[in-house]
């Protein structure tokens, strides 16, 4: 589903090395024919592309192989080295695959496949452990394998267009970095929203839950973009510096810090998914009280962030498909409209329809000296209609092949991230607490905008964002 039709985008485009070659390795005996088969519904071809379509599946090969013989991995470098044919000859290995079988595959690449004609990278696809003890395993095991800089540690949000941008808008502008502090700012929030449920992959989600599977990673990362220092440099080793320093001046979290919820069917739903819960669904174990819904409030002890709550908040089965950033200001001091003005808030959408816009108050137009709500708005697809924004997944592999690291996780930020989630989640595993019930197709659990109010962010439901045609 993503990684055939990154690669063909990019080989489509003309963007990697004319001569690069890609090999499929996994234990399923398969033909190039019928992968391209199955990848096929994913590709987005075009007519005019079938031609450029056929060759990009000249340049595929397939070895089917065991996860733990040396001799299998033996005879994959034998096919790789078939097309080393020049002086210089660079390999990339993408490991998507279970935990499980991580640590042979390593061991045997390492081994048997690393190539001496040029540089050997590695991306790892998440999951990165399941707590800290068992991210930290897994780095020590692969930092004996491979350095630092060969390592690609995947997290396809760090490839979206609104979060490479967040450093631009935060250090590109003036009207921002001032107020971008503890003085000015109530709140932040941070959300990712689902409108479908599990669909019947409720037994590999179980396994992880909405925290491990959204908030530990994706959300985490987002946060530390916001709330970094400036850089040194855009040098992507200094960025990441700054990030483990945010992350470090983080506590751990508490099972009072976070509100956890788990969808139920709507029996009124238009469909079987949303009148399905999540316990209906036939993977899942029974009486599973893994969350689906999670929100949890961070607090930065550092001195641009003291006392600013930064919330996470991230579920399925909600009302809308949606990634944001909301940076909350204060209220006016001395108000002199009675209490008339909303707070002023920047909106940093990733997703969908990537835009950025700043809510603010104005008079109503008219006879009348009211006002209301309006946004100063840059919507991507306004501004930018002609322009295609690539895959997080195409940018993330280009940045491996072009050597830059600046939107991988480095294994510091890692074991931070996990020393924030770790607690909890054992807490989570030991106690068992019980979620609370929200129905398919809400905004989540009622408690959840009691945890924002209190925590200093204002939900008022009055704001209308006009759709343009």
């Amino acid at each position: 589903k993503k990684i055939y039709p990154t690669l063909w985008w990019l080989f489509r485009d003309n963007l990697l090395p004319s001569d690069t070659k890609f090999i499929g390795y996994a234990r399923s005996k398969l033909s190039v024919a019928e992968l391209k088969e199955k990848c096929r519904q994913y590709m987005k071809v075009q007519e005019d592309q079938v031609e450029k379509f056929e060759e990009f599946w000249s340049v595929n090969f397939y070895v089917a192989g065991s996860y733990d013989s040396r001799r299998d991995f033996e005879l994959l470098n034998q096919e790789i080295s078939k097309f080393e044919v020049g002086r210089a000859a660079n390999r990339l290995f993408y490991l998507a695959l279970p935990p499980s079988v991580f640590e042979s595959v390593t061991v045997h690449i390492r081994n048997t496949c690393m190539g001496e004609k040029g540089w050997n990278r590695i991306i790892v696809e998440k999951p990165f452990g399941r707590d800290a003890q068992s991210s930290n395993v897994l780095s020590v095991h692969l930092a004996k394998l491979f350095t630092e800089d060969q390592l690609y540690r995947i997290d396809h949000y760090l490839g979206k267009e609104m979060v490479q941008n967040l450093m631009t808008i935060r250090f590109g502008n003036q009207i921002f970095s001032p107020t971008w502090n503890r003085a000015h700012v109530a709140s932040v929030l941070i959300t990712f929203k689902e409108p479908f449920g599990t669909q019947g992959r409720g037994g590999y989600f179980d396994d992880f839950g909405i925290i491990r599977d959204v908030m530990q990673n994706h959300l985490l990362q987002i946060l530390s973009l916001v709330a970094m220092e400036k850089p040194a440099t855009c040098h992507p080793d200094d960025i990441r510096n700054e990030k483990v320093k945010v992350l470090k001046s983080i506590r751990e979290l508490a099972i009072e810090d976070v509100v956890l919820g788990q969808y139920v069917g709507d029996p009124n739903g238009a469909d079987e998914d949303s009148r399905m819960g999540y316990l209906d669904d036939p993977t899942v174990p029974k009486g599973s009280v893994t969350p689906t819904y999670a929100l949890a409030v961070l607090k930065i002890n550092n001195e641009r962030w003291d006392g600013v709550p930064f919330i996470l908040r991230c579920g399925k089965a909600l009302n809308e498909r949606k990634a944001e950033v909301r940076i909350q200001y204060h209220d006016v001091p001395g108000d002199i409209f009675d209490g008339k003005p909303k707070r002023n808030e920047l909106v940093i959408r990733v997703q969908p329809g990537e835009a950025l816009y700043v809510k603010m108050m104005t008079k109503s137009p008219g006879i009348t000296f009211d006002m209301e709500e309006t946004e100063l708005d840059l919507t991507y697809g306004h501004r930018y209609k002609d322009v295609a924004l690539p895959d997080a997944y195409e940018r993330l592999i280009l940045d491996v092949f072009c050597g830059s690291q600046m939107h991988f996780v480095r294994s510091d930020e890692l074991s931070e991230a996990w020393r924030i989630f770790t607690p909890l989640l054992h807490y989570i595993e030991r106690e068992r607490p019980e979620p609370i019930k929200y129905v398919y197709g809400s905004r989540g659990p009622k408690d959840a905008d009691r945890k924002c109010d209190e925590n200093n962010f204002k939900y008022y439901g009055s704001y209308k964002w006009h759709q343009k045609h």
